[in-house]
């Protein structure tokens, strides 16, 4: 059961970062679009009407779609000049107390993010240029919010179980 759900949890980190990473190659090619119709306008075309919109739509989903995945894989920076000559108990216990802290922040960070959809629901503000509804940028990068909670409270219980039975954590693998 405990690999099954182990299993669930990366799957899902995974998808998000690929979503992530799809946002990012559109953000790209809409750039380049726009850019390529500003430089040929001699020719009839012209830039894509919003084009910074849609890049700071893409890219904040993308910044929190790549949090889950960061998150599941310990590939936040770190600093172990110390901790590499410390024991296991300690390095263990080290994982625990981060992995309790990344999990509060990312509670934090969802429900602050979660209240500014909310505010820019009701207050109904759009973008200025092509005029889609503010929130729907706010919610977007709610998805990737809330899955930095899960998987930010599945490295939590990770890093008990490691601690609990003294064997550490396997980094970017599924657990056995």
């Amino acid at each position: 059961m405990f690999e099954r759900i182990d299993r669930l949890i990366r799957w899902l980190a995974a998808v998000m970062a690929i979503l992530g990473g799809i946002a990012l190659i559109a953000v790209i090619l809409s750039t380049v679009a726009s850019v390529s119709g500003r430089a040929l306008l001699f020719i009839g075309l012209g830039p894509i009407r919003g084009d910074f919109e849609l890049v700071e739509l893409g890219t904040g989903f993308a910044v929190f779609a790549f949090l889950p995945w960061t998150q599941i894989n310990r590939q936040h920076a770190s600093v172990e000049i110390l901790t590499m000559h410390m024991g296991g108990v300690i390095n263990r216990l080290i994982d625990l107390v981060g992995d309790g802290l990344m999990f509060a922040i990312a509670v934090l960070l969802a429900w602050k993010h979660w209240q500014g959809t909310l505010d820019k629901l009701a207050y109904g503000e759009t973008t200025f240029v092509i005029q889609y509804p503010l929130w729907w940028a706010y919610a977007s990068g709610l998805v990737g919010a809330f899955g930095f909670v899960l998987i930010s409270f599945w490295c939590v219980i990770l890093s008990i179980r490691a601690f609990v039975t003294g064997r550490d954590q396997v980094h970017g693998e599924i657990v056995h």
